[in-house]
């Protein structure tokens, strides 16, 4: 089999990237859907991990904003959040959709599924 590195850590196959090219990209609207779409993919598996920890990092965002909010610069924060969380949606789609496995900014270096 023909395997193609996509990122330092991970290899992934030319047919598997060309299979799970849309089903990845719907990971950064909703991270479970290439889990039970394609359980076997790894270049799925892994868009759905980006795509778990951004939104975590959304979650997170969105209570320090909450909190932070009783003055003035949380709704700052909260904007400032919102547009660069929407900025990393985008560049995780463009990524999936070119069948490409590069971590997001900022956040993509971690993991929580394997």
């Amino acid at each position: 089999m023909n395997e193609t590195t996509n990122t330092q850590e991970q290899v992934f196959s030319p047919e598997d990237i060309e299979k799970n090219k849309v089903i990845s990209f719907l990971a950064y609207i909703l991270f479970f859907i290439p889990l039970i779409a394609a359980p076997d993919s790894k270049f799925a598996r892994y868009h759905a991990n980006q795509g778990l920890i951004l939104l975590i990092f959304s979650v997170a965002l969105y209570i320090v904003g909450i909190i932070t909010s009783f003055i003035f610069i949380g709704f700052i924060i909260m904007f400032l959040g919102w547009i660069l969380i929407l900025v990393l949606v985008i560049i995780g789609i463009i990524n999936a959709l070119n069948g490409q496995a590069k971590p997001l900014p900022l956040i993509g270096k971690f993991t929580i599924l394997k």
